[in-house]
């Protein structure tokens, strides 16, 4: 009997995580999607891994710019995770954006980010998981946004 993919969604509904927005540059574009389907990978070699539908317009992005930016959220950036989950284009017109070595966009007011060079894609299921090599990152103060249970949340006992 195979496991029931909404079974599979509850359950790991209940594991809280942090929320980014994964950002590419491919030529002149920029694209980016909110993710939770990100990890690291390994320490040595430094390696994180972003997990994409291969039918997602990212897919194809990520595939053309062959890097990444992993940009973590702060509790107040609910709205930017909003408009990147959202389908369809993504405006950046009002972000404050710089960008490190690869040119993919870093959001200036994140919590926290992590540019990657892909280095590797493997398929799995329905995703293709680009593990991309850290090539630069940097830590800020604040809060994080939290996602638990298919809702925004904050930590309530964290000091920040």
């Amino acid at each position: 009997m195979a496991f029931d993919p909404m079974l599979q969604r509850q359950i790991m509904g209940r594991f809280a995580t942090g929320v980014t927005v994964v950002t590419t540059r491919y030529g002149e574009q920029i694209s980016g999607m909110t993710a939770n389907a990100v990890m690291s990978l390994s320490l040595d070699p430094p390696l994180l891994v972003v997990s994409v539908d291969c039918q997602s317009n990212m897919h194809g992005h990520l595939t053309q710019g062959q890097c990444y930016a992993i940009n973590v959220l702060k509790q107040d950036q609910e709205d930017i995770s909003r408009r990147f989950a959202a389908p369809g284009p993504k405006d950046f017109s009002d972000l404050k954006l710089t960008a490190a070595e690869t040119g993919a966009p870093i959001f200036v007011d994140a919590l926290a980010y992590v540019d990657c060079r892909v280095v590797e894609v493997a398929p799995a299921g329905d995703h293709d998981m680009f593990i991309g090599e850290p090539v630069a990152g940097e830590t800020y103060e604040g809060q994080p946004l939290i996602f638990y249970s298919g809702q925004y949340a904050q930590l309530s006992n964290f000091g920040g």
